[in-house]
């Protein structure tokens, strides 16, 4: 659905309340009257669980829905169908977030995630692109088989569940498989454009090599760091990556740049890998200067690093905020954590709270303002999935 059509759509009857939303977000946007909340981290943390498992509940199968749209014609009451790939990686956060409070129950719902991920793999391990679609119209992704792969190997840690492993190994094989002779992944789905190479696949290998742990066998952790010294090739002077975009690989979206800087530098973590290590720190680096004191940063970046638009990916920020904390952790470099506590602190800031809405409460929108080019006048599942992390990491920072 065009931006267009989403505009006409907010001036109906049915929408005046999302309209007043919308009004008041760009009224913050364009005046820049924001307060970053530095505290409730775990209040917060709380409320954007609670909205994923609606996201479950709202699906009507146990996958994650992709997201609320209250614009879109396509989706029921404002949510849409199922997301294969989100899902999948939704389990990971959704374990991590019982670990750490204890809540049995939330086991139990990432399981139901996984055994519906199971169901509707593909014959040959992989895991369809888009969202769910009759079986005569998948197609296999490797991005979204990565993703899936990341969530399976979370819920065997978490549970030792066989079946979650058999699966897992399938998905794993068929990515093994999948990787060219010069390292990259190949299939990158239909609703793609065609491209040799999509950067920000490399985000597969750390699901990969973790899956490689998981069975003791090193080829999976070989094929992994191979993945990531291809990867390595796509990196510029100035630490940017190139081929790094869905759609405008001249101006990549911090979300894809997000993820290649995690799966390099988890990848490098993992592996012991110093030289992957140093170019997430390099390809991070760059962007700390653009992070406003607030914790605005532009959606997205040039080859030079100067910003291409003036709106925000909220999905991307969180990224980053979580890379950050991660090479905070590691570096010991405080201006990482200065950054990563200023881009959390500002997505709490955007948060929605107490709307009365289940299908705002506890997220946040792709975009700010909502209306911006990225997951337009939209909740994508994952930009509060990642927030969550964020959230988690700003937690464990403290």
């Amino acid at each position: 659905m065009s931006a267009a059509a989403r505009l006409a759509g907010l001036f109906t009857r049915r929408n005046r309340a999302f309209r007043r939303l919308v009004l008041a977000d760009q009224l913050r946007f364009t005046t820049g009257f924001i307060r970053p909340v530095a505290n409730g981290t775990s209040e917060r943390a709380e409320a954007a669980v609670l909205w994923l498992l609606r996201a479950q509940d709202r699906s009507g199968d146990r996958g994650a829905s992709m997201g609320y749209y209250p614009l879109d014609p396509e989706a029921r009451d404002g949510w849409m169908p199922s997301y294969p790939e989100t899902t999948g990686y939704i389990i990971q956060t959704l374990l991590a977030y019982a670990e750490r409070t204890g809540r049995r129950e939330i086991v139990d719902r990432a399981m139901e995630m996984a055994r519906w991920e199971i169901g509707i793999q593909m014959p040959d391990g992989s895991v369809m692109g888009g969202h769910l679609r009759p079986p005569e119209e998948r197609r296999p992704a490797a991005f979204n088989t990565g993703m899936v792969l990341q969530g399976w190997t979370a819920a065997y840690r978490a549970t030792g569940d066989a079946a979650v492993l058999g699966a897992a190994r399938r998905a794993a094989d068929w990515l093994v498989a999948d990787l060219d002779d010069e390292g990259y992944y190949r299939t990158h789905g239909a609703m793609v454009p065609h491209a040799p190479v999509k950067t920000y696949s490399s985000l597969c290998s750390w699901a990969l090599f973790r899956f490689g742990e998981d069975t003791g066998e090193d080829r999976y952790k070989a094929a992994a760091v191979r993945n990531i010294a291809a990867t390595l090739r796509q990196q510029r002077p100035s630490g940017w990556f190139a081929n790094n975009c869905l759609t405008h690989p001249k101006t990549p979206l911090l979300h894809t740049i997000g993820y290649t800087l995690q799966g390099v530098l988890e990848v490098g973590i993992l592996s012991g890998e110093a030289r992957f290590v140093e170019a997430a720190r390099r390809g991070a680096t760059p962007l700390l200067a653009r992070i406003s004191g607030k914790g605005f940063v532009p959606g997205r970046f040039r080859e030079d690093w100067t910003p291409a638009v003036r709106w925000s990916c909220l999905t991307g920020n969180a990224q980053l905020a979580v890379v950050c904390f991660r090479l905070f952790e590691v570096t010991r470099e405080k201006a990482f954590l200065d950054a990563a506590n200023r881009l959390t602190n500002l997505l709490k800031a955007l948060q929605r709270m107490g709307t009365g809405d289940d299908g705002i409460d506890g997220a946040i929108a792709g975009s700010f303002p909502i209306f911006g080019g990225y997951m337009t006048a939209g909740f994508p599942n994952w930009a509060t999935k990642y927030l969550v992390d964020a959230l988690l990491a700003q937690e464990r920072a403290r």
